[in-house]
């Protein structure tokens, strides 16, 4: 009895898909399951990682095809985490991921998650008259992949986007930097290089665009993306900063997809998840879970008369 459904809330579906992709991640419940628990019962129901633990026993007893995540839901509300509200994938994602990281008292496992999910990047702005370099260095949850490049053409598969996204931007006229070498406003090169990447891959394809009259609407042109994925061959030499044994580690298995269907005002989130047990996909759609095939889970691509489509691409590395 693997796969266990969540029942929905009152549009908790963006909240059920995503506690799906994390206790189906066994590098994540191995993390959970070492947790203190909190000692006293009020700082218990306000504990997320404890709680996340309760519901993961839950699901795991083996008695129901489906639970309700009621404690868990209720502890997120005490932290500002609003319920019965359409809610964006990315956005919750790393809001749940933050309150996990605050509240997990022992350093060792708050070191253990950042290694499971934290990307690092050195961000260089380069002179292109003389010398001068800044250098800084960053961690990111996950990587906000654009899905149309500066031009407003679609970007053909994911790969595409991941090398758009590490592109050298030449940064001219209006955008012009100060170099305190030259002493004057510059042209500067603008670069990503990729140093770290982390054991679960998360890629947000930011499908939803925000125009200027403030309505938002979705992109939902196809964009395929692989079963596998390596980064020594999707990026070129200069957009890494990282050695070959590290690079070593940069090839990664699909695990999950977070899509959604329907419009951005008035949508619905589902989570396709591959058991890392067994190998086989499920759509877990709230309380219904069942074994879909890799077919099923290439309609998430998008497709003009396709509702669904990926919004945040999980990847887990081999």
């Amino acid at each position: 009895a693997e796969a266990v459904g969540l029942y929905n809330l009152g549009q908790s579906c963006c909240l059920n898909s995503l506690l799906q992709v994390f206790l189906m991640n066994i590098c994540f419940t191995r993390i959970l399951r070492r947790i203190t628990v909190p000692p006293s019962p009020a700082q218990r129901r306000k504990s997320v990682p404890y709680q996340m633990l309760l519901l993961l026993e839950k699901m795991q007893c083996g008695k129901c095809k489906a639970v309700g995540p009621t404690e868990l839901a209720c502890c997120l509300s005490g932290h500002r985490v609003k319920l019965f509200v359409q809610h964006d994938a990315a956005q919750l994602f790393l809001t749940l991921w933050n309150l996990l990281k605050k509240q997990m008292k022992k350093p060792e496992l708050v070191e253990e998650l950042s290694d499971l999910y934290m990307i690092h990047i050195q961000e260089h702005l380069a002179c292109q008259k003389c010398s001068f370099e800044i250098k800084n260095s960053s961690t990111m949850l996950t990587l906000p992949l654009p899905v149309l490049d500066a031009n407003s053409h679609r970007l053909r598969t994911l790969e595409s986007c991941l090398q758009y996204f590490f592109h050298p931007e030449e940064l001219t006229g209006q955008n012009m930097c100060f170099c305190q070498q030259c002493g004057r406003n510059t042209t500067f090169l603008q670069s990503m290089k990729l140093v770290r990447l982390p054991q679960t891959l998360t890629l947000h394809l930011k499908r939803f665009c925000f125009e200027r009259s403030s309505h938002t609407h979705k992109l939902s042109h196809p964009l395929p993306f692989p079963q596998e994925l390596d980064f020594r061959e999707v990026l070129t030499e200069n957009q890494c900063q990282a050695d070959d044994s590290e690079k070593a580690t940069w090839q990664y298995e699909l695990f999950a997809v977070v899509a959604h269907s329907g419009s951005t005002s008035c949508g619905h989130y589902c989570a396709y998840i591959r058991s890392l047990t067994e190998s086989k996909w499920y759509c877990f759609n709230d309380s219904e879970v069942c074994q879909v095939s890799w077919d099923d889970v290439k309609c998430t691509y998008g497709h003009y008369n396709l509702y669904w489509y990926a919004n945040v691409s999980l990847i887990f590395p081999n």
